[in-house]
């Protein structure tokens, strides 16, 4: 417990930020705006692609839930092969 607290007399404080702050604006001054910009579009990105996966999410649960019982089982269908059949017979 001890080590966590040595650990945060490190950070910085008050004063400390202002002056990192300040010497951030000197150097990526002209970059801010389109780092802000960037920022925000991979944040709504991020955003979109979670809702991707909630949405898959819930749909693979209410595909896997169970019929109701006025629902009656569907037959398996068949599928017709795509791919074309080659004879391979030899011909004289």
């Amino acid at each position: 417990m001890s080590s966590l607290f040595a650990f945060l007399n490190f950070l910085p404080q008050g004063m400390e930020w202002v002056i990192i702050l300040v010497v951030g604006i000197v150097i990526f001054g002209r970059k801010l705006p389109d780092v802000g910009r960037y920022l925000g579009k991979s944040i709504v990105e991020f955003k979109k692609g979670i809702k991707g996966i909630e949405d898959d999410v819930d749909v693979g649960s209410l595909s896997r839930s169970e019929p109701s019982a006025s629902e009656s089982p569907k037959p398996p269908q068949r599928v017709a092969a795509s791919a074309p059949k080659f004879d391979d017979s030899p011909q004289a």
